[in-house]
């Protein structure tokens, strides 16, 4: 369960930008996760939740914003919804396809409350 070690990472960068920041408070993470990024979101979700137990931002409220997997296709320029690793055209059944969006992982913000 790779996850564990992702929530970990999460917790750490979240707990460093706060920091940087000068926060009094995280109230609000966003975490945005590609379909084919090979993460089990509802296994992030739990790892997560045990994870931020023993911060500071143990109440932040976190969003995990899913991001459909799209690629494109180098022959006949379409772009498709790839459901999978192994993608051929739907239009043109070529292979030479790439992805555009749906692979990524990156926390995408984090909201704080700062002390005056």
């Amino acid at each position: 369960m790779h996850e564990l070690s992702i929530a970990a990472s999460i917790v750490e960068i979240v707990e460093e930008e706060a920091r940087v920041a000068g926060a009094s408070r995280v109230e609000n993470i966003t975490i945005e996760i590609g379909t084919l990024s090979g993460v089990m979101i509802e296994a992030l979700q739990f790892a997560m939740e045990e994870m931020m137990l023993t911060t500071s931002f143990s109440g932040a409220k976190i969003n995990y914003d899913i991001v459909t997997a799209v690629a494109s296709c180098e022959e006949c320029c379409s772009e498709f919804v790839a459901e999978d690793l192994f993608k051929v055209c739907p239009v043109c059944n070529s292979s030479k396809t790439y992805y555009i969006r749906g692979k990524e992982l990156k926390i995408k913000s984090i909201e704080v409350e700062r002390d005056n």
